[in-house]
């Protein structure tokens, strides 16, 4: 029978560290794969869109997996900067970056970090600015709205103003029709405007609209051209097809004068009147426009008034 061999202190010993080696290599085998693990539970915390939870998951592997503290750092840094993360916060970002490089010189995440602070700087600056810019175009819109707020005031003065000018001139006007009849009317084709003159004072005034060729005297017939010069209100037509009608004593002698000279018939049949029947809606917008064949234009409700107080006779003005 085979005596067993006895093992000395020295062979025992051996063993030991034999087994430790093999104990220890299996655990950095074991730390390395649930470092991994944990990386990609973060990541896809991340990608996701939960990033405190991703944060904590890489901060918790940095004293736990001491290796790869300088990738956890990185990843935090990135996740702190992030345009999705509402709680984005570049000053923690910059101290991640700023740890890595600092304790992990050799890091190979070192360059990336570097070029992330500046870009990061670079960023938060221009986000201060515009944050300023925000805030100084708050302040212009709210100064602006006070401007709003005082021009509505103001339109509301002058809305207000202008009834009352309305009022006292309808008033003004109501007294002259009492008193009499108007002197003179004044036609003024520059300015498209007809007035009512009794005793050298405008008592009231008329947008009008000219013939459709407004420039110049009226020279010959369907030139649709408004005469110049001094007439009279000659007839009226109560059954115009445009509302109502004054006729003026276009031509006068110059007129046939010079239609004489240019061997051409003057034309005729000139009136102050009102719209065409059945566009009295149109009100004062028809004098955006020259429109009549030489006539002079006004609202019906001017025509009617012009007639109360112009009888047959009233001398009519046509200035240039």
């Amino acid at each position: 029978m085979r005596r067993l061999r006895s093992f000395g202190p020295f062979k025992f010993c051996i063993c030991l560290m034999v087994a430790s080696m093999l104990l220890s290599g299996c655990s950095h085998f074991n730390d390395g794969r649930q470092a991994k693990t944990t990386f990609a539970e973060a990541n896809d915390l991340f990608h996701q869109g939960s990033y405190t939870a991703s944060l904590e998951k890489y901060s918790g592997m940095i004293d736990k997996y001491p290796a790869t503290a300088d990738r956890a750092l990185f990843e935090m840094g990135i996740i702190y900067a992030h345009p999705k993360n509402e709680q984005k916060d570049y000053r923690k970002s910059l101290e991640c970056f700023q740890k890595l490089i600092k304790d992990y010189p050799e890091s190979v995440y070192r360059q990336n970090s570097e070029m992330m602070m500046f870009t990061i700087r670079n960023v938060a600056l221009k986000d201060q600015t515009i944050a300023a810019q925000q805030m100084q175009i708050e302040t212009l819109r709210h100064e602006v709205q006070g401007k709003e707020n005082e021009i509505v005031t103001l339109q509301k003065t002058m809305e207000a103003f202008e009834k009352k000018m309305e009022a006292l001139e309808k008033k003004f006007f109501d007294y002259a029709i009492r008193k009499g009849s108007v002197d003179r009317i004044l036609i003024e084709k520059s300015t498209r405007r007809l007035m009512l003159i009794s005793r050298g004072e405008v008592l009231k005034s008329y947008k009008i609209a000219l013939g459709g060729n407004p420039i110049g005297p009226k020279e010959r017939q369907g030139d649709n051209k408004t005469p110049e010069g001094t007439y009279v209100i000659d007839g009226r037509n109560t059954d115009s097809r445009f509302h109502l009608s004054l006729h003026i004593s276009y031509p006068n002698e110059r007129d046939n004068h010079r239609a004489k000279e240019l061997g051409v018939s003057p034309g005729g049949d000139i009136m102050i009147h009102g719209i065409k029947n059945g566009f009295s809606w149109v009100g004062d917008t028809h004098t955006e426009v020259d429109w009549t064949k030489g006539c002079v234009a006004v609202t019906d409700e001017g025509i009617e008034e012009i007639s109360k107080v112009a009888p047959n006779g009233t001398i009519v003005e046509i200035r240039p």
